[in-house]
C-alpha cells in the first residue's frame, strides 16, 4: 500500500522519539532503528485515515514489538559471549531524545540502562514511557493492555529498583571531567597508586567485547583490582597496536549524557569506556569494545566536532 504523503510526514515527525523510546528499551540502537521500521511497515499497512491519534497507535504498535525483543533477547544473551552491555550513544546522537529534565537525563545514562536489564519487559516499559516521555498512567495502561492501577504500581516497583542500584550521588558534569582528566593522567602514568586514589573501595570493571575482541568474562571487582587492570589496559605494547590496527587516540567526552573515554584509531571508534562518576570517586567503568556496537559511535564522532586527544596508547 503506497501511503498518503501526509502519513509518510506524520510518521517521519513521530520517529526522533519512537528511536529514542525503542533505544531506552532495548538498549541497542540497531535493534531500535529495526523496531521503528518494523513499525512504519505496519503504519504503511493500516487503513491510517481512520487512526483516531496516531501517536498513540505508532507507540503501542512499537512498544509491543520491543516488548517481543526484549523476550527473545534474554534467550540470546543466556548465549552471548562474555559480559553484554547496552550500546553507548556519543553525545549529538538524536537517539538519545529529551534531555530537558533529570529525569529524562538519567532514563537514558548508561548506569540506568544496565540497571533497566534487570527489570522485566513489562518494568522496564513502564519506566521508560513514564519516567522518560511523561506519559500518563491512563495512557501506558492502554498501551500495554494493562489496568491504570497495575500500571502504577509497576512504574513504583521499578523505580525502586533503578533508585536501589543508584544509592551513591553522582557529581556535575564539570566536576566529573576533571575526575576523568586526573583518570587518564594516572592511568597513563604507568602506576598503581594514583589510580587507587581515585576510585571507590568497592568499584568494579566490566567489559564487553562480544567474543570478537578480548574482554574479560567476568568483572573486576575492587579497588586495586580495578586499577591493577586499567594500568595493564594503557600499557604499551606491539600485541595491542597490532590489534587495533595502530596507537589509539584517547578522548574525553560524553556519552549518554554522562563522562566517557573514547578511543579512536584513525576516526574509527574502537572503545567507549563510560565511568559512573560519584562523590566518592569513580565507582564504574563499563568498557564497549565489541565493533559491532560502535559503528553508529563511528558515524557520530566523524560528524561532529571534538578537540585534540588527551592521551595517546598503544
Amino acid at each position: 500500500m503506497v501511503l498518503p504523503l501526509n502519513a509518510v510526514h506524520r510518521f517521519e515527525a513521530a520517529r526522533p522519539r519512537l528511536e529514542a523510546i525503542a533505544y531506552r528499551l532495548l538498549g541497542s540502537a540497531s535493534e531500535a532503528e529495526d523496531a521503528v521500521q518494523e513499525t512504519f511497515l505496519r503504519w504503511q499497512a493500516a487503513d491510517v485515515e481512520r487512526i483516531e491519534t496516531p501517536e498513540a497507535w505508532l507507540t503501542k504498535v512499537l512498544t509491543r514489538l520491543c516488548l517481543n525483543q526484549l523476550a527473545s533477547a534474554r534467550a540470546r544473551r543466556e548465549t552471548y559471549v562474555g559480559q553484554w552491555l547496552p550500546e553507548p550513544l556519543l553525545a549529538g546522537d538524536p537517539m538519545l531524545g529529551p534531555a530537558d529534565t533529570a529525569e529524562q537525563r538519567e532514563s537514558v545514562s548508561y548506569a540506568v540502562l544496565v540497571l533497566l536489564e534487570r527489570l522485566s519487559p513489562n518494568e522496564r516499559a513502564v519506566y521508560v514511557l513514564r519516567e522518560a516521555f511523561g506519559y500518563a498512567h491512563r495512557e501506558i495502561a492502554e498501551i500495554l493492555d494493562l489496568t491504570e492501577a497495575a500500571s502504577q504500581q509497576i512504574f513504583h516497583r521499578a523505580k525502586k529498583h533503578v533508585a536501589d542500584g543508584k544509592a551513591r550521588s553522582e557529581v556535575d558534569e564539570a566536576a566529573a571531567r576533571r575526575i576523568v582528566e586526573e583518570f587518564l593522567a594516572a592511568a597513563g602514568s604507568g602506576r598503581t597508586e594514583p589510580l587507587v586514589r581515585l576510585l571507590t573501595q568497592d568499584a568494579v570493571a566490566i567489559g564487553d567485547g562480544g567474543g570478537k575482541v578480548p574482554a574479560r568474562a567476568k568483572a573486576f571487582e575492587g579497588a586495586l583490582a580495578v586499577a591493577k587492570f586499567l594500568r595493564g589496559l594503557f600499557r604499551p605494547s606491539v600485541a595491542k597496536r597490532s590489534m587495533v590496527g595502530g596507537s589509539a587516540e584517547i578522548h574525553v567526552t560524553t556519552a549518554n549524557g554522562g563522562p566517557a573515554v573514547v578511543a579512536v584509531v584513525d576516526g574509527r571508534v574502537i572503545g567507549v569506556m563510560c565511568l559512573e562518576v560519584t562523590a566518592e570517586g569513580i565507582a564504574a567503568f563499563r568498557n564497549q569494545v565489541n565493533p559491532d556496537k560502535l559503528q553508529r559511535a563511528t558515524r557520530t564522532w566523524a560528524a561532529t566536532g571534538h578537540g585534540a586527544p588527551l592521551l595517546t596508547v598503544f
